[in-house]
């Protein structure tokens, strides 16, 4: 199979309140109305590959995931290191911070590269079109969910680019009618994807079923996202990988498990000044461990460390610990050749799911040019929506049980650490489970904030405000200050 890989094109659509120098983001507006363009396939699977490479750039999602949740601190060379990563460690994250604008400029532009797309859907039929216009709706969901994740309502434009001038006359758009619109976006894209593609990375029906599955979790429509991931579960192709010690190894990407991943390579190199630019899963370098000498990995910049609570959340027999986190003095008594520096917020711990491994090869700055890719939804992810769904709604506890224990099986190997509850201790286990199973992958955040639980977790967590992060100051102003910003910032 041809690997499919994300290469940077000239195909970028304009973003609105987007720095001018991220000139990933901008294009000619001759360029894009050229009557030139969208007159052959080639033309829409090319900009359809140009919507796809802002997947690229959610490293700074997952990181910040992790990091925003009781599972991980900002870490770093010292306290100043990227002071927008420290700010939102320690939630006191302003309008200014300049991580949470990325987040909103990298979304918006994935958002309008795939309008980019659809605007120009009816000039030209061809075989394949169907499946190019499912793909531009998933992604377009994709983007919209993380921004109605981190900001709330965002300005919600459909089937057309946001042009520079626009924000004076478009308004945020409420949640639930962004989320209708991420609903009808995924439901289209299952209805017109095979769950098998060709090409390993494209997006596929299960992906776009899992991801609905989520979006209606999240907005607490349990019996629908219940009966939209039990039709994934039973007839979709994934199961879970067996060996969960291979899982997040780049000699073992798109495997069984894998319902959707963003595929990173090493074919370009990036820099500082420009890490959206990178090919590479930037978070890998950052997740590093400070000045490593050793076998097994590299070094990194030590941010997002886990704490010890994370650490021993885990069972002493539970397979999955020392996969998710690298315990560093533990390697440095079985194997005293090891050594490292301590940064900021040193802990001993590592997201080992996402830290260089030696071999990792990548042009320029291999810390940003990581070849790992992020496992964006799992199979094992689906199966704790599917069992909080039931358990939630009007489900069957003893089928949620069921999918709980299938994940915890895997992770002892044996039976004996099966859950037996049900009703709200049932809730808590699934709960607990997802922290276990997922730790390191940038969930912990909005799955405590979705369950109500993020004000007693979270040091510093103002309820009314910390559920949703600021929108950034010059988008703003931008507006002519039509905007209000969120609560309390």
């Amino acid at each position: 199979m041809t690997k499919f890989r994300f290469i940077l094109t000239t195909l970028s659509a304009v973003v609105f309140a987007t720095s001018c120098s991220d000139d990933f983001v901008y294009v000619d507006s001759q360029d894009v109305n050229s009557e030139n363009y969208f007159n052959t396939e080639s033309d829409y699977q090319a900009a359809l590959i140009g919507a796809y490479d802002l997947l690229q750039s959610t490293y700074i999602n997952v990181m910040l995931g992790e990091i925003a949740s009781d599972n991980t601190l900002a870490g770093g060379e010292n306290a100043t290191d990227v002071p927008g990563i420290q700010q939102v460690d320690d939630m006191i994250h302003t309008p200014n911070n300049q991580q949470l604008r990325d987040i909103w400029g990298w979304m918006f532009a994935g958002v309008n590269r795939a309008n980019y797309i659809l605007e120009f859907k009816d000039r030209l039929d061809f075989p394949n079109k169907p499946s190019v216009l499912a793909q531009a709706r998933f992604l377009r969901a994709y983007y919209y969910f993380e921004l109605v994740k981190w900001f709330g309502p965002v300005p919600l434009v459909v089937d057309q680019r946001i042009q520079f001038g626009d924000q004076f006359n478009i308004d945020r758009t409420p949640v639930a009618d962004v989320y209708t619109q991420i609903e009808s976006d995924l439901i289209y894209a299952a209805d017109n994807l095979p769950y098998v593609q060709t090409q390993e990375g494209r997006i596929t029906k299960g992906a776009a079923q899992a991801l609905l599955g989520k979006a209606y979790l999240y907005q607490d429509k349990f019996d629908q996202s219940a009966e939209v991931l039990i039709e994934l579960i039973n007839s979709g192709p994934y199961s879970l990988l067996t060996d969960y010690s291979t899982m997040f190894e780049n000699d073992n990407e798109n495997n069984i498990e894998s319902v959707f991943e963003v595929q990173y390579t090493d074919l370009e190199g990036a820099g500082f000044g420009c890490l959206q630019c990178s090919e590479g899963n930037v978070a890998v370098g950052f997740n590093g461990p400070r000045s490593y000498f050793g076998p097994y990995f590299t070094s990194g910049f030590s941010f997002n460390v886990p704490t010890q609570e994370t650490y021993d959340a885990f069972e002493e027999d539970d397979n999955r610990r020392d996969i998710a986190i690298l315990n560093i003095e533990a390697l440095v008594a079985v194997d005293p050749t090891v050594s490292y520096g301590e940064g900021n917020e040193h802990t001993g711990f590592f997201n080992r799911k996402y830290i260089p491994r030696q071999g990792d090869s990548g042009i320029g700055d291999q810390n940003l040019t990581n070849p790992n890719n992020y496992r964006s939804i799992r199979f094992a992810d689906v199966l704790l929506m599917a069992a909080e769904a039931l358990n939630r709604g009007t489900g069957s506890d003893t089928d949620a049980l069921a999918l709980l224990n299938r994940v915890r099986r895997r992770a002892f190997g044996d039976m004996d650490h099966d859950i037996s509850a049900a009703g709200a201790a049932l809730t808590t286990a699934i709960w607990d489970e997802r922290r276990l199973e997922l730790v390191g992958e940038g969930h912990r955040f909005f799955d405590l904030v979705r369950t109500s639980q993020a004000a007693s977790n979270i040091d510093g967590f103002v309820s009314g405000k910390h559920e949703l992060f600021p929108i950034p100051q010059i988008e703003i102003e931008l507006t002519g200050n039509r905007w209000e910003q969120n609560p309390m910032y």
